[in-house]
């Protein structure tokens, strides 16, 4: 069965529970994700959030003191927690997807949204956000436009393998991406 079949097959088996949003920071996923949840009536929860409140720590905090593999196992059981929600709209952090259990687990128990957009609009946003800035480390030495390329490329047939639904967010507002979402699930 091809990949476009399994995945109307699942969502006319499975009722919609949840929607998680992934994609790169800069993508929209805080603010597509509120606003769908404010439209569907359902309650909002950003992973990244989780983790902060979990911890005490600020990721870029995280990272510098404990180290990535640190964040992404307390990342990794923040996602498990989340699948005993339901109707929740659960905005991602981006590198999620890098482990297979994480991207198993928000499979089954949420339909998927994949947000993109170019690589100039993520790096555009990035710098325009204050709370990027101070809350998250570069993932790479390069930084900047140089390391959205580089881990989009990275991450890009894991965003793919997990996601229901592709939207480019580019040239769309938040409430016209809410109007894609509502009207595929």
């Amino acid at each position: 069965m091809n990949r476009s079949l399994a995945r109307k097959v699942k969502r006319a088996l499975v009722r919609v529970t949840n929607i998680s949003l992934i994609g790169y920071r800069g993508s929209g996923k805080t603010t597509v994700g509120t606003r769908l949840a404010e439209r569907l009536g359902w309650s909002y929860v950003d992973s990244d959030q989780k983790v902060i409140d979990k911890t005490g720590r600020t990721i870029r905090e995280m990272f510098d003191k404990q180290g990535e593999l640190a964040f992404r196992e307390i990342e990794s059981e923040v996602i498990m927690k989340l699948a005993d929600c339901r109707h929740h709209v659960i905005s991602l952090g981006g590198g999620v997807v890098l482990r297979e259990a994480n991207r198993d687990c928000i499979q089954r128990f949420s339909y998927v949204v994949w947000l993109q957009a170019s690589v100039n609009t993520l790096c555009d946003r990035i710098a325009s956000d204050p709370a990027s800035v101070t809350m998250r480390p570069d993932l790479t030495p390069e930084g900047g436009r140089k390391e959205v390329i580089r881990i989009l490329k990275e991450r890009h047939s894991y965003y793919e393998s997990c996601a229901d639904l592709e939207i480019d967010t580019t040239d769309h507002g938040a409430d016209s991406v809410v109007d894609m979402i509502c009207s595929h699930v």
